[in-house]
């Protein structure tokens, strides 16, 4: 099953405004998606660039969304934990939460970020790695969504 995911501030395979990259204030995209499926315990989101010259670079890590959230406001706080319980991992740059795209300069990269419908809340405490999260949603998956930008320096 799938979930369409989408966001206000770009179309999927457009070039993502440059206030949500690290040459810009590096803010957080606003995201929206439809409704997951019935069973839906929580929701993990992952933002990464597969095109990074030393391998796939993490942008965002977050986790045990409540199964409610519908959308995510543009400018996510970077704390360990959300308002509504949420937690946040370690990006790449060894921050937590959002850390927008700032690939060197040359062609383009992808950037997608992939959101995933629970069967449970997983057992991780905030700062998690995307390993860590990706092992502790093995079996769980329930469906998924992707929407994918671009951005070149």
């Amino acid at each position: 099953m799938s979930i369409e995911l989408t966001s206000t501030a770009f179309q999927p395979g457009a070039t993502i405004p440059k206030q949500f990259t690290g040459d810009g204030a590096d803010r957080s995209p606003p995201l929206r998606w439809s409704e997951p499926p019935s069973g839906t315990k929580s929701l993990a989101l992952i933002c990464d660039d597969p095109d990074a010259p030393r391998g796939t670079w993490v942008h965002w890590v977050l986790y045990n969304l409540p199964d409610s959230t519908r959308e995510l406001e543009e400018g996510v706080p970077t704390t360990q934990t959300l308002g509504n319980g949420a937690k946040q991992g370690k990006n790449d740059f060894g921050n937590i939460g959002y850390g927008g795209p700032a690939p060197p300069k040359g062609k383009p990269h992808r950037y997608g970020f992939l959101l995933y419908a629970l069967d449970v809340a997983v057992d991780l405490a905030p700062g998690a790695t995307k390993a860590q999260l990706m092992n502790a949603m093995k079996g769980h998956i329930l469906a998924e969504g992707q929407l994918v930008c671009n951005y070149r320096r």
